[in-house]
């Protein structure tokens, strides 16, 4: 039986021709992002603004009555509730900060949640209580730090581990592709308004290590090439480069996409944004291994002589005797 190939042998696309209006339009998704994340900022969870969240379904209505269960639980005296749509038109999630002195008693909390939730039920016989969730202002700041530093300590770490394993201009390469995925995908979150908690933390971790191996697949195989093809020009070796490996990419890529297609179609309402998350970064992973971290060893300056070990004079003036006998 015949093997199906997605990718034909000696596939010879010129991914590089594109290059630059490729970047031009990575770097303007890439301003527009930060400009939508600075503007209209990102619909933090529970776990990094504090407070407590809750979470109702109106299992026999279309959608939920946003407007009147505002106005009910404002009239509880704890403040004005922020109250989004969660998953399908009938869910939603009622955040409220935390009321004073929740810090030394939990109790007052759980009190708060417990009169929220009972009124709800009274006032509306459908509704469904899914989750009660509380995180005080101190943990979550804790919980925000943490994750920053996560996220920046894991882009520094891939880029130290390329710098040494290949030279300083793939490790710059590496990290400006990590940015590039990073970037869009808070974009994507900036644009929908989906909650970004420690779920999504967890997906941006997932993104970057598997744009990594998507990079250094391709790195690798530049690397290979420069030493092989010493006087191809560097746009054609990328070239090159990037269709050898061009299989293994699709493949890759394709098979955690039909998974994560399901788990988007049937999957569970709590991981909706986590798989949101890793969609969104297998494409822009794969695009910037192509269009981000190889196009950048142009403009860094990466030659075929990158790769041969500089000789000393010591070693030269032996050579050279080595030679003369």
């Amino acid at each position: 039986m015949k093997l199906l190939k997605l990718i034909p042998d000696h596939t010879n696309i010129h991914f590089l021709r594109w290059r630059v209006p490729f970047y031009v339009a990575s770097l303007v998704l890439m301003a527009l992002s930060i400009t939508l994340v600075a503007t209209r900022g990102l619909n933090m969870g529970v776990d990094f603004v504090g407070g407590q969240m809750i979470r109702v379904t109106f299992t026999q209505s279309a959608a939920a009555p946003v407007a009147a269960l505002r106005e009910e639980v404002t009239a509880l005296g704890y403040g004005e509730p922020i109250i989004q749509q969660f998953g399908k038109p009938n869910e939603v999630s009622i955040r409220m900060k935390l009321p004073e002195g929740s810090d030394k008693d939990a109790g007052l909390a759980d009190a708060m949640a417990k009169r929220i939730t009972g009124d709800i039920k009274v006032r509306h016989a459908d509704v469904r209580v899914d989750g009660v969730d509380s995180v005080s202002g101190k943990v979550s700041k804790e919980l925000g730090w943490t994750a920053f530093k996560a996220l920046g300590l894991a882009a520094l770490a891939v880029a130290a581990y390329i710098w040494i394993r290949f030279e300083w201009q793939f490790g710059v390469g590496a990290l400006f592709a990590l940015v590039h995925d990073v970037t869009l995908t808070l974009g994507l979150f900036a644009v929908t308004q989906m909650e970004f908690d420690l779920n999504i933390v967890a997906a941006l971790l997932t993104l970057i290590g598997y744009s990594l191996n998507d990079t250094i697949v391709v790195y690798d195989r530049i690397r290979e090439n420069l030493k092989k093809y010493r006087k191809m020009p560097l746009p054609e070796l990328l070239d090159l480069s990037v269709n050898e490996t061009l299989a293994r990419t699709i493949v890759t890529s394709l098979s955690m996409l039909i998974t994560l297609v399901a788990l988007l179609l049937l999957g569970p309402d709590v991981i909706f944004g986590f798989t949101a998350a890793i969609t969104l970064g297998i494409f822009v992973g794969t695009y910037s291994s192509i269009y981000m971290a190889a196009p950048i060893l142009i403009w860094l300056k990466v030659t075929p002589s990158s790769f041969v070990p500089t000789e000393s004079a010591l070693e030269k003036q032996e050579r050279l005797a080595r030679e003369q006998s």
